[in-house]
């Protein structure tokens, strides 16, 4: 009988763990052949005027470095958990951005140029997450999709359906 009951949880719980999306790291989404970029933090605004928001704002957006780096292609179709800051592109009448850019340090395309494409994934959501809540990083889980798109802000390698959004919290 133990045997029997053994075999039914492993046969209940294969398909919740074959479920779990895989962590994935930044420097995964760099072919190992690929060029190495050294990313440009010169700060976009003068960072001494940051209590005049306006003049950030108004400031020339930024060059990107690399547009069209290179993407691995194996990453297509995974589903993967990724930590990164939000870079808002829509917000909806809830002051929740339902698409925006992930990115890996924060002020990426904000305060210093964009990182390269193969460091940014245009992210759609649904829920959302709220606009007041942008200064710390989340994960986002979801199926990756190895697919350029460009915004008004910078050109992403990667595209993403967000299936979760949550605060990023250290795993001890």
């Amino acid at each position: 009988m133990p045997r029997a009951v053994l075999a039914l949880l492993m046969l209940v719980a294969l398909p919740l763990w074959a479920a779990q999306p895989r962590d994935l790291t930044w420097s995964e989404m760099i072919p190992p052949d690929a060029p190495k970029e050294v990313p440009n933090m010169t700060p976009l605004h003068d960072l001494s005027q940051m209590g005049n928001a306006l003049s950030a704002e108004s400031a020339p957006a930024a060059k990107q470095d690399l547009p069209d780096a290179p993407v691995v292609q194996t990453l297509d179709g995974q589903d993967i958990r990724l930590p990164g800051y939000i870079v808002p592109l829509e917000v909806n009448e809830e002051g929740r951005t339902t698409e925006f850019l992930l990115v890996p340090y924060f002020g990426a395309c904000i305060h210093v140029p964009p990182p390269p494409s193969n460091q940014i994934v245009h992210v759609k959501s649904e829920v959302g997450v709220k606009v007041d809540e942008l200064y710390q990083p989340y994960w986002v889980e979801g199926p990756l999709q190895v697919k350029a798109s460009s915004s008004e802000i910078a050109d992403a390698g990667y595209q993403m359906e967000a299936d979760k959004i949550y605060m990023y919290e250290l795993q001890e």
